[in-house]
């Protein structure tokens, strides 16, 4: 590359860097640390950069000392891995600090880990992002050798999203006017999901956003960069997942399924079907508790990174929708997120804090009701149980029994608990 380009971007992207206004994160980088930050397209892991950046100037760092390249800048489409010493060496030209380093969907460079060893030995400080999973493949992790850690950005919580409105919740918001602005707000984050661009835009718009995004995901992140041939088995698959977030599903099964449609597929095809959607951040999975080791890996729950994308799928969406987002924050929050079928059956449990958790649309209906209270005090007799909730769409209430309380609570309080 010619050095006085790479020089007339360094001192772009400082500037913009320095411009961008930003909705503060709830993800804190120590200062300390080398990152890698991985998560679906267009979740936010530029901003995410910007955000650090700014907290540095806060903290008493010069703009000069910032050096960040977007490696999806159409001036960058030909950039190799030598040029990437090259955008040091014309750094050191330009300004006496040391520079810390923001290299942003690096991945687009062939070899960058390489890159990014080199630095971390020599004790710079760098913040790397990547679009996909595939960044921190068994060859690229150890390259990193440990030396980088590995931080997942995930679209909007509900908070963020409030927050990105203009709406900071108080401490007492529920008994307050702002209650009213939650529930109004919910509603679209519930349906068109928490990535930071959509919120941005009408509502009759995001629809059309997102299904553009999901075939950036399915022919970029997955059919192009894995070489799929039988495209129509992937699509089932994809879609049989959505049809299925509130139910386990095998391999084996989802083989059976797509081969019925007439596209004969192995259950080794979709095993590596379901690893692609993972690697590009689509989907993940939660396994049974109570499941022996072979079913635990074999029979798992799937479903979508943003409720946006999973809506795409979905005819009735609302009690799926419901489901998938509150996996989605248990996921995000804690590492002890399994589900448990093994004669009565709960949508979530986390093991460690003891603490069953069912999702009902309504408790309306008594059937719907009598089962939801069933599950969870046949449960509370079998595992520790130190916390039972039911999460409805709208209906709260405490429900006494002899193995104490089971609190039903709305989702939209529930997140922002």
């Amino acid at each position: 590359m010619d050095k006085d380009i790479i020089k007339r971007l360094i001192l772009e992207y400082q500037q913009m860097a320095w411009e961008t206004e930003l909705t503060e994160r709830e993800l804190e980088l120590a200062p300390e640390l080398n990152y890698v930050l991985v998560g679906l397209r267009r979740a936010g892991k530029s901003y995410l950069l910007y955000q650090q950046i700014n907290k540095l100037l806060s903290a008493g760092h010069q703009k000069e000392e910032i050096l960040f390249f977007n490696f999806e800048d159409d001036r960058l489409l030909n950039i190799t891995l030598a040029d990437l010493d090259l955008i040091k060496t014309c750094y050191e030209e330009m300004f006496p600090h040391r520079p810390i380093f923001f290299l942003d969907e690096i991945q687009n460079v062939k070899g960058w880990e390489h890159f990014a060893r080199r630095l971390a030995d020599q004790h710079y400080r760098v913040y790397i992002t990547g679009s996909n999973a595939n960044m921190l493949s068994m060859e690229i992790a150890g390259t990193l050798g440990g030396r980088f850690m590995i931080q997942p950005v995930t679209p909007y919580s509900f908070r963020e999203y409030l927050a990105a409105s203009g709406v900071e919740i108080g401490d007492n918001w529920i008994y307050s006017p702002q209650r009213t602005d939650v529930v109004r707000m919910f509603d679209a984050y519930f349906r068109y999901g928490g990535l930071p661009e959509v919120q941005a835009l009408p509502l009759k718009m995001r629809r059309a956003w997102i299904a553009n995004l999901y075939n950036k995901i399915f022919f970029g992140d997955i059919l192009m960069r894995y070489s799929v041939r039988n495209t129509q088995s992937l699509k089932i698959m994809i879609r049989k997942l959505a049809e299925s977030v509130k139910q386990p599903l095998s391999f084996s099964r989802l083989a059976n399924i797509i081969s019925s449609t007439g596209t004969k597929t192995r259950t080794e095809t979709v095993i590596d079907y379901i690893g692609y959607a993972k690697d590009s951040c689509l989907i993940f999975d939660i396994e049974n508790y109570a499941g022996k080791i072979v079913d635990r890996e074999m029979n798992k729950k799937y479903y979508f990174a943003d409720n946006g994308l999973l809506n795409l799928f979905l005819m009735d969406p609302e009690t799926s929708l419901l489901e998938n987002l509150v996996a989605i924050y248990l996921h995000k929050l804690y590492d002890d997120v399994c589900f448990y079928n093994d004669g009565v059956e709960v949508d979530f449990y986390l093991w460690e804090h003891q603490t069953a958790i069912q999702v009902a649309y309504s408790l309306k209906d008594d059937s719907t009701r009598t089962r939801e209270i069933s599950a969870l005090q046949k449960l509370s007799k079998i595992v520790g149980c130190n916390r039972r909730i039911i999460i409805t769409f709208d209906e709260a209430e405490t429900i006494e029994d002899a193995a104490g309380k089971i609190e039903v609570i709305p989702v939209w309080q529930w997140l922002l608990s």
